[in-house]
Formats: structure tokens, sequence, C-alpha cells
């Protein structure tokens, strides 16, 4: 994920790390070249004059910005869910911790509360894993007991193992009276909690935008970015390729930073910093049962993952 503080607004217009101009570039570089092959034949296709002005450009350019528009909102509304859902997961997180430390019948530096935050913390890194699609095995190893580790492992869904794990974990200290049916019923509500954000985080991998509306909207920037140099040609001349390169990165920068933001938990530079976020609730969580700190990793510039 880029992070940066406020650039100079004429910085900004060089700026190239974090921008979608170097996946566009090979794009742009071919319609550059086809509007100076327009240009050079003043707009002679096949020994046939298109009949195109820039009227009709102008009225389907307005529509089809506002269904761009349209379609990053909805890349944007799913982008900000995942992040309320991981917003959501280190609060609830803690209150787990908090809940697990106050109990009258554990030591503040016992075991067992060491053992149930290395589950809320493995819970947290297995979520990351499954919404990225990669291997969990080390995070896991670290952070769970060796009984535990192998059915957690071979689980498809680990977080949901995880929370079965902490459920024992809440039913084994009720029988031994460490806790009343009251906190019971507490620890129950922040571990509903979690499979909440589990089921939403699940939900928003699992069904992107309808795969029609995207082809659709694809297909007709693309048509339409190189159909202008026909219309401009008579009207704009050897001007014709500076503009058409100009609106055409308008169009498909906003469709490619679309379907960037569109699967938030991927690694992209403007996807969720799902590595940091998880390592940020590790360390609040360890610092609150007062254990060592995992030591972070060093960001390459403004990039944070």
């Amino acid at each position: 994920m880029i992070i940066r503080k406020n650039e100079h607004w004429f910085r900004m217009l060089f700026m190239w790390k974090g921008s979608v101009l170097p996946k566009l570039l090979s794009r742009l570089l071919l319609l550059f070249a086809l509007s100076v092959i327009v240009v050079f034949a003043k707009g002679i296709l096949f020994h046939y004059k298109i009949p195109l002005n820039p009227a009709p450009f102008t009225l389907f350019g307005i529509a089809l910005a506002l269904f761009l528009g349209f379609r990053n909102n909805a890349s944007y509304d799913r982008f900000w869910e995942a992040r309320k859902l991981w917003g959501a997961l280190l609060n609830d997180t803690r209150s787990l911790a908090r809940q697990a430390i106050a109990l009258s019948g554990y030591l503040p530096n016992s075991t067992e509360i060491e053992t149930f935050v290395n589950y809320l913390v493995a819970f947290t890194y297995a979520l990351k894993h499954q919404l990225r699609h990669t291997d969990a095995s080390d995070d896991l190893q670290k952070r769970l007991p060796p009984d535990i580790y192998p059915d957690v492992k071979s689980a498809i869904y680990k977080p949901v193992m995880l929370m079965k794990q902490m459920a024992i974990w809440v039913k084994k200290a009720k029988e031994q009276g460490k806790i009343d049916s009251i906190q019971q019923v507490a620890f129950d509500e922040n571990l509903g909690r979690l499979s909440d954000i589990v089921g939403g985080c699940e939900r928003i991998a699992s069904t992107p935008i309808p795969y029609t509306y995207r082809i659709l909207l694809h297909r007709t920037v693309y048509i339409y970015c190189f159909l202008l140099p026909f219309g401009f040609v008579d009207s704009l001349g050897w001007f014709t390729p500076l503009i058409v390169i100009f609106i055409a990165y308008t169009f498909v920068a906003l469709e490619a930073i679309a379907d960037e933001i569109e699967e938030p938990f991927g690694v992209e530079p403007n996807d969720l910093a799902l590595n940091a976020m998880s390592l940020m609730i590790e360390t609040t969580l360890l610092e609150m049962i007062g254990k060592p700190l995992p030591e972070k990793p060093v960001n390459q510039g403004s990039i944070i993952d």
C-alpha cells in the first residue's frame, strides 16, 4: 500500500511509483503510434475516409465518464469495507485479550492467557494468508502449541479452526471456575464478531464485480480510445496524438485503478497493507500481556505491504 506525505503539486505530475502508468505505458504507446499513422494518412483507412468529428465523442465521453465513475465507486466501496473489517478485527482482538487478562482466575502472566493471545495472533495471520492464498505454515507454527498446529495446518478454513480452539479455551475456563456465565457470554459475543469479520472478508474475496459488466466497460473504453484519432484528425492535425493520449490516459487509468482496488486483499501497491496490519495487531496484543514485541520490517520507501 502506498502511503505518502502531501507532495508539491509539481512533483506529483511526475510520480511513477504507485501510479498505474507503468501498466498502461505499452497501451498508450500503441495508441500514440496509431494516432501518428492516422494523422499521416489524414484519416483514410483502406482508401476510405472515416467520416468522424469531435461532436459524438464529446457526448459519448460524458456518458462513459459516468459509467467509469460508478465502476470506481463500486470498487472503492469494496476496498473501504475491507478496511473497516480489518479495523474491527483490531478492536475485537484487543477486547478479547483484555477479557482474558482481566480474569481473576489467572495470573497476569500465566501461560493460559499467553496461549489465548497466541490464538488471536495466529487467527489474524491465518486470515491474511487465506485472503491472499498464501501458505500460513510458518506464521502458525511459531504461534501455536505443537499439539494444535497439525490440525489447524491441515484445515481448509484455518481462521475458523482457530475460533474453535478459542471457544474450547473459554469452555475449559468456565468448567474450571475461572469465568462465570456472564463472562462466557461476553467472550462468545466477541468471538461471534470475529466470525462476522471472516465471513465479510470471504464475501468480498469470493464475489467480484460481475465479469460481464467489467468486460463491457473494458471494450467500450478501448473502442472509444482507438476511434479518437479518426474523430480529431481533421480539426487538430498533428496535435491529435497528444490530445488522444491525454484523453485515453484518463479513461484507461480510471478503469485500471478500479480493477486494482476491486480486490483489496492482494499485493498490488494500492491494496490493503495486510502484513503491516497483522504485525500491528500482534504488537498490541503482545504488549498487553507484557511479552517481547516482534521486530518491525524495514519498509521500502513509501510502500507498506
